[in-house]
């Protein structure tokens, strides 16, 4: 379903470090008996997973190997909270996705694991899919095994459980409502309600006997979720607002009452947000590579003023804000903007920089890992700058108010120079402040109910629903990110004509050009449906000028629905069948979506 960039931060590698040491606790410790389920729960995934290569191979009856694959996959659900937090890698293996995916180092990794198995056994099957199904059930059965040797050895700290447990809950919001891991076999409440009843087990350690809020608040949701009512119908802003929030909110607090150890790391959603939603929630220094890299006032002073500085452009007649304007959500309302000599047109549209502090990679072929090293991109671009920034350094170092700014803002002893490094981090931080969660649908889930009106409402559980938008746009940055750790960033390959109304695909092959590999061929970052509103024409090259236009093309199942040959596409060429009213509700939430004063 997705062809994913990888941006691996020094937050992954410090849970697989913590999950590394290799003696457990004395007996009897809360973690030590969390620890022993979690190998109980390994133990029965591994039996599930034995099953269902029993049955596969035995077996040709779809509707029993279909069944063992849903039974596998519920068992899964019951250790994920502790899988997907303590061995990550091992749980990409396990329930990854069912394409190739490609590192930032161009490393490529194959498929397999539960949602591949699931697109066999769900699909016409066939000798070759059989003999590949044998393959794959061999390598799930060592990881699963991984699974249960990892938990026997580990040593789970509380604060550690705690962490995790919440963020099983957040990815269940995030990911658990819309089928993202089971799209054939469609139980994505079922195994929703089987992960937070694993997750309320372990918080009964944790708790005391007369403390019902927390366990009402866990019993409330599963029993939300275990409601008989179809995929479509489901209400996701009334499980968000009544159960889920209340239910983080209250995990969060009890975190802090038990004032286990304060101990951080840097990634992008804070540890001590209590919702998806609070406005702190999300951390805009996450993507950074040094500490001494975070945004500062100072910094952001400086930053703002060469934004504006046409003197980083080579002709000394385009700044940043040429083609990012801030009164046009940092677009300029182009299909393409000019190139530097206004004598032809750039590659790409221009995208909005609000929140582009919330994604580990930058540009629509997700070539930059850092928002430093855009920076360094587009002003050495020959057609967007042309500039040199060792130059520019030299020649702003003559300026006495720019060598007051640095000074300020980088504190260096007898400074007689301005560094590179230093122009493009205060750059960085310009753009890093300007992150703004406040619409009103935040405002919305936040506990304003007045702030979305029914169709608004309507048209977000269309979102999260029928119209399968938060596949690919996760809630609640809706863009690429992957929650609920953050750490890679998708790109798809959705089939944009060259123009609205051709019939072949658009030239630009996308991340094809920086990781040449075929399943990569014209694929895109996946960007925010955050300030849409304001920042037409959409797509990379500005062929769509409405959010109708872009409705349109997705209801039609994207380039192939339409009848182009892409048969790489990553999303699904079926038709959504969405009603007119449907996609008049379905913008009116989008339109929501835009930050307010």
């Amino acid at each position: 379903m997705r062809s994913t960039f990888k941006v691996i931060t020094a937050g992954l590698l410090f849970i697989m470090g913590c999950g590394l040491l290799a003696f457990h606790n004395p007996p009897d410790t809360t973690a030590e008996l969390i620890r022993k389920k979690l190998v109980t729960q390994a133990d029965s995934f591994l039996t599930t997973v034995r099953r269902l290569q029993t049955t596969v191979v035995r077996s040709g009856n779809s509707l029993a190997r279909q069944q063992r694959l849903r039974e596998a996959r519920l068992a899964y659900k019951r250790l994920e909270w502790a899988a997907e937090y303590f061995s990550p890698l091992t749980s990409r293996q396990v329930n990854g996705p069912p394409v190739p995916e490609t590192e930032l180092n161009g490393q490529i990794i194959l498929p397999e694991g539960l949602q591949l198995i699931e697109q066999l056994l769900f699909t016409r099957p066939s000798v070759s899919s059989q003999k590949q199904l044998t393959i794959l059930l061999a390598k799930l059965m060592v990881n699963a095994d991984e699974y249960r040797h990892y938990f026997i050895h580990a040593h789970l700290q509380d604060w550690q459980i705690m962490d995790a447990i919440k963020l099983e809950v957040f990815r269940v919001e995030a990911l658990g409502l819309n089928d993202f891991d089971d799209p054939f076999a469609r139980q994505c409440f079922k195994e929703s309600a089987a992960a937070l009843n694993s997750a309320q087990e372990v918080t009964l350690h944790y708790v005391q006997e007369d403390d019902s809020r927390l366990q009402g608040c866990f019993t409330r949701a599963i029993r939300y979720l275990t409601n008989p009512v179809t995929f479509d119908r489901f209400d996701r802003a009334a499980f968000l607002t009544a159960y889920a929030n209340p239910l983080t909110r209250e995990l969060t607090s009890l975190h802090q009452q038990l004032k286990l150890p304060d101990i951080r790391y840097n990634r992008l959603l804070n540890q001590d947000a209590a919702t998806l939603f609070n406005s702190n929630a999300f951390n805009r220094n996450a993507y950074i590579n040094a500490p001494e890299d975070s945004a500062t006032e100072q910094k952001i002073a400086l930053g703002k003023k060469l934004f504006f500085d046409t003197r980083l452009s080579g002709t000394m007649t385009r700044s940043c804000a040429s083609c990012h304007q801030p009164d046009k959500a940092f677009t300029d309302w182009l299909a393409k903007n000019l190139d530097i000599s206004g004598k032809k047109t750039i590659l790409r549209n221009t995208p909005t920089l609000i929140n582009a502090a919330l994604q580990p990679a930058q540009f629509y072929d997700l070539r930059a890992a850092s928002l430093e090293a855009q920076v360094k991109d587009v002003i050495n671009n020959r057609d967007e700058m042309h500039g040199d920034i060792q130059l520019l350094s030299r020649n702003i170092w003559r300026d006495k108010t720019y060598r007051d700014l640095f000074t300020n803002a980088f504190p260096v002893k007898s400074r007689t120079a301005i560094d590179t490094a230093e122009i493009m981090n205060a750059l960085a931080s310009y753009i890093r402040s300007l992150t703004a969660l406040n619409s009103r649908f935040d405002e919305y889930m936040r506990g304003n109910q007045k702030m979305l009106d029914q169709t608004e409402i309507n048209g977000f559980n269309l979102f999260m629903g029928k119209a399968r938008c938060s596949t690919c746009h996760y809630l609640p940055l809706f863009n690429g990110t992957l929650p609920p750790r953050y750490m890679q960033m998708d790109a798809e390959v959705i089939g944009v004509p060259k123009t609205k109304t051709s019939k072949i695909i658009d030239p630009d092959r996308g991340l094809f050009n920086i990781q040449p590999m075929e399943f990569n061929r014209y694929a895109f970052k996946v960007t925010t449906v955050r300030n849409t509103t304001e920042t037409a024409p959409y797509m990379h090259n500005g062929a769509y000028k409405t959010l109708e236009d872009v409705i349109d093309f997705y209801d039609q199942g994207g380039g192939a629905g339409m009848g182009l040959k892409i048969p790489n596409q990553t999303l699904s060429p079926d038709h959504l069948q969405l009603t007119s009213k449907e996609k008049k509700d379905l913008i009116a939430f989008i339109k929501a979506l835009s930050n307010h004063q």
